[in-house]
């Protein structure tokens, strides 16, 4: 992913309890931001599986989290951090809708997470620019789809 940026700060800090939470997701984002696309989307659509969709401030805390304890998800590298993000939320019980897209001039891809169709901590005057390639979504009710 290649949206140029600066490098973020996390907000408060996370408790003692939820710090190493925050390593653990950030060392397997590390390694499923290693994979091709179809495995990525693959693990990511199995680790959605039982979780409620998550709220806002719950994105929002586990992103700061991410951030917090990984210097190399306050960079560009927004597949590390928006996969860190998502699976904490996970670890939690909850899952953000997690989102890839593309912007075609200047050609540049990004990742990131949101919440009802809101992304969470990220431009919105930046995104709107980008075509949502890959969406995965919290499941509702009985396993369908939401």
């Amino acid at each position: 992913m290649s949206i140029s940026m600066v490098n973020e700060r996390a907000g408060a800090p996370p408790s003692l309890w939820v710090r190493p939470l925050a390593r653990v997701a950030v060392l397997l984002a590390l390694g499923i931001a290693k994979l091709p696309p179809e495995r990525q989307f693959a693990l990511l659509e199995a680790f959605r599986r039982g979780a409620r969709p998550s709220r806002v401030d719950e994105a929002h805390r586990a992103r700061d989290a991410v951030l917090f304890v990984s210097v190399r998800c306050t960079g560009p590298w927004c597949l590390q951090r928006s996969i860190a993000t998502a699976l904490l939320c996970r670890l939690r019980g909850t899952w953000p809708e997690w989102c890839v897209g593309v912007r075609t001039e200047p050609f540049t891809a990004h990742a990131w997470v949101q919440v009802d169709g809101v992304p969470v901590d990220e431009d919105t005057e930046q995104l709107r620019y980008f075509h949502r390639l890959v969406v995965i979504r919290p499941r509702s009710g009985k396993g369908a789809p939401r």
